[in-house]
């Protein structure tokens, strides 16, 4: 089958981007400390004469007297899945208006981010994953280093930033969260972006859906993929709207002046609770404003990525 050029153009764009985006973020970073990570001890073979000692083992030889290679699993540096949520609501707002690319709402927001960790982790020699859900998942792609398969991700999310938003796309991040955990090996970087809004399940089933990642020993950073303006700080103009849930269709009209003191409250208490939650399951959690660029997001990773080689 010929090649779609339209297409290929596309997320070679998103490349672009993507490399733009890590190569001015990475200017002056110093980046050794972050290579060499999580390459997995398999097994022990003898050693051939002549061949270089920097992986013998030792403390065997210590013991033995006699000289041991260790072998390890695979020559990447790290597995990461790459975790997006598609639901209806990740496409708030749907007018992004004269944003800048990357910022027009969560979905765009997402995607981008999702190119750019792509690319920062291939500077470094990791596999990366792509998994994309709403009510089931809807894509896995497990992570592996070829260049041919980071291709097929960039369309993969092409794809999604291109896709129109449907009111009966909803979350259930409960249940891809588990189907996604038996899919991926043990000792991964697992990274969620998601806004959480989950109808189907409550709060505590969502952390016991982490806390099954944390049992099988991955490493998670969760983004919560917020539009600040809009969805914390309420800033509508002073007059009645309509609000229409992306997920289920449902109108509720009002005006947002009147109920901004107790909605903030309540936000803000939950965006609490989801702190202090991941904190005690050791989940690297950010609450992120797609307005803010992804800087961040490399900052909670690099912060994330030097605990994990200390």
């Amino acid at each position: 089958m010929p090649i779609n050029q339209n297409l290929s153009r596309r997320f070679s764009g998103l490349e672009l981007f993507a490399k733009g985006v890590v190569e001015g973020f990475l200017t002056g970073l110093h980046r050794s400390p972050y290579h060499g990570f999580s390459v997995e001890f398999s097994e022990h073979r003898a050693y051939n004469a002549g061949e270089s000692t920097k992986n013998v083992d030792w403390k065997l030889y210590g013991k033995t007297d006699r000289l041991y290679v260790k072998k390890y699993e695979e020559e990447t540096n790290l597995r990461c899945q790459i975790i997006i949520d598609s639901s209806s609501s990740m496409y708030f707002p749907v007018d992004g208006g004269n944003r800048a690319v990357g910022q027009r709402n969560k979905i765009d927001f997402a995607a981008h981010a999702a190119a750019a960790f792509m690319q920062l982790l291939k500077t470094q020699r990791d596999a990366t994953g792509l998994s994309i859900y709403n009510e089931q998942v809807e894509l896995h792609l497990p992570a592996k280093v070829a260049n041919s398969h980071q291709q097929l991700m960039l369309q993969k999310l092409d794809e999604l930033i291109d896709s129109k938003p449907t009111v009966s796309k909803n979350t259930n991040t409960v249940q891809a969260l588990h189907e996604i955990v038996e899919k991926i090996p043990k000792r991964s970087l697992v990274v969620l972006f998601s806004d959480l809004f989950d109808d189907k399940e409550g709060t505590e089933e969502l952390f016991l859906a982490l806390q099954h990642l944390r049992h099988n020993k991955h490493e998670i950073i969760v983004f919560n993929v917020t539009d600040k303006t809009f969805e914390y700080d309420l800033e509508f103009e002073n007059r009645p709207h309509t609000f229409v849930d992306m997920e289920t269709g449902e109108k509720v009209n009002l005006n947002p002046s009147q109920l901004k003191d107790r909605y903030q409250k309540a936000t803000k208490a939950f965006e609490k609770e989801l702190e202090i939650r991941c904190g005690q399951f050791q989940i690297d959690y950010n609450l992120v404003d797609i307005q803010e660029g992804f800087a961040p997001l490399f900052l909670a990773y690099l912060a994330k990525r030097a605990k994990m080689i200390r």
